[in-house]
């Protein structure tokens, strides 16, 4: 199971709080207007998920210990809470350590410039080309200084910032299945959101750790059904099993699809910055396509499927990156099963299993679907809605890869 480290997580919290408090209280003056212009200008392009930010004498290399992709703007970001002085305290889980960290900001789905004047890692102050205050151009994301913060691998980090001018959309990764905060004059709230942090690297810790493994999905890899707060999405279970051997970042979005936008960009589109922007990223899990088949408009013809996962695997080895791609799980007994679309994942589960999509092949359909009834999950697995995994579920699929291959060259597919 992942450790938990409440006390050390409230220790965390309140000492953020407060020194995020006294910072807003002493801090120098804000960005100048020009100043604001030279951020946003010098702010990483959409697309591109980090850039060179650390001090020319650090060493090492950079890699992801958490990410989330965004996946929209939330119009409303406060839903009735105090806009004034508002902040944010995202909770992350880590998958691997460092000496020093660095931080990704979007405004991805913003309509214009965001302020946000202060940022802290565990209570260490963050900056940004040197300066507290950084301003993130409307459509576009940031990558912050390193700082110096020993970040613990399977531990609970809080990243808190502060926006003075949080009018919207907020860029959000929501069903986050870990709970954050947000702070205003009105109080605190509690939230399942991530709000505007997209990545922490790190660096200067383990030697073991070689790289990083994105686990590229929807759902089922952000983790519906699993507990809130106790860090059993499959990425989770599979960095326990790696021990520092690899970084993992989980870029799941519920809903997600191949071929069409809907809840956050369609995968082809954000292919480029979740996966090949991510840093350190050597070997991709790819788990989509299952909401082409069952969410409407139905995607009818599994070669479009099919073609769409042979364009992301092209994709990634042109960049060097290994590709284990993973079957389409059952999902009768579900309100979206039909019985073409049955038909459709099994056309496309055939392909993935023929071999030439991807280097190595997860059997997650033959590993978790119930032997007596082949269309539907294993009732020790399912969630309740027959569609999603619980924690026993996400632990099993996240036992299907083997840890000693993920960079091997070798095609190998997983029959169980």
């Amino acid at each position: 199971m992942p450790r938990r480290q409440g006390y050390a997580l409230l220790i965390a919290l309140v000492a953020g709080t407060a020194a995020l408090a006294a910072a807003v209280a002493f801090a120098g003056p804000l960005l100048s207007t020009g100043d604001r212009a030279t951020a946003a200008a010098t702010a990483a392009p959409q697309g591109v998920a980090h850039s060179p930010a650390a001090p020319a004498h650090s060493s090492g290399h950079w890699l992801a210990t958490w990410a989330a992709s965004p996946v929209g703007g939330l119009a409303d970001p406060a839903q009735a809470e105090d806009q004034s002085s508002r902040v944010i305290r995202n909770v992350v889980h880590t998958s691997v350590g460092g000496t020093e960290a660095r931080v990704t900001l979007s405004n991805l789905f913003g309509t214009q410039p965001l302020l946000i004047d202060r940022v802290t890692v565990n209570t260490r102050p963050v900056t940004f080309r040197g300066a507290s205050s950084v301003t993130v151009a409307a459509g576009g994301q940031t990558v912050s200084d390193a700082v110096a913060v020993p970040v613990d691998a399977d531990a609970d980090l809080v990243v808190t910032l502060r926006t003075p001018t949080a009018d919207g959309p907020v860029t959000v990764h929501p069903n986050s299945h870990q709970t954050s905060y947000t702070e205003g004059e009105g109080g605190t709230w509690s939230t399942t959101q991530w709000r505007y942090l997209t990545a922490v690297d790190v660096r200067g810790g383990d030697a073991r750790a070689t790289g990083t493994l994105v686990a590229f999905g929807d759902s089922l890899t952000a983790g519906s059904g699993s507990t809130t707060d106790a860090n059993a999405r499959w990425p989770d279970v599979l960095a326990d099993r790696l021990h520092g051997r690899y970084a993992v970042a989980n870029e799941g979005i519920g809903g997600n699809r191949l071929l069409r936008d809907g809840i956050g960009p369609r995968a082809l589109d954000r292919f480029e910055r979740d996966v090949l922007g991510v840093s350190g990223a050597k070997t991709v899990v790819i788990a989509l396509g299952i909401n082409d088949i069952q969410a409407l408009p139905r995607e009818t013809d599994p070669a479009r499927i099919t073609g769409a996962l042979r364009d992301l695997t092209a994709r990634a080895h042109a960049r060097g990156l290994k590709v284990i791609g993973a079957t389409l799980m059952p999902y009768r007994g579900s309100a979206a099963w039909s019985a073409g679309g049955e038909q459709v994942r099994q056309r496309v589960n055939a392909e993935i299993r023929a071999g030439g999509i991807f280097d190595e092949v997860i059997d997650s359909d033959l590993a978790l679907r119930d032997p007596a009834h082949l269309q539907q999950l294993r009732a020790p697995y399912d969630s309740g809605d027959h569609l999603h995994l619980n924690d026993a579920g996400y632990a099993r699929l996240a036992s299907l890869l083997d840890v000693d291959t993920l960079t091997g060259d070798r095609p190998k597919v997983d029959a169980l």
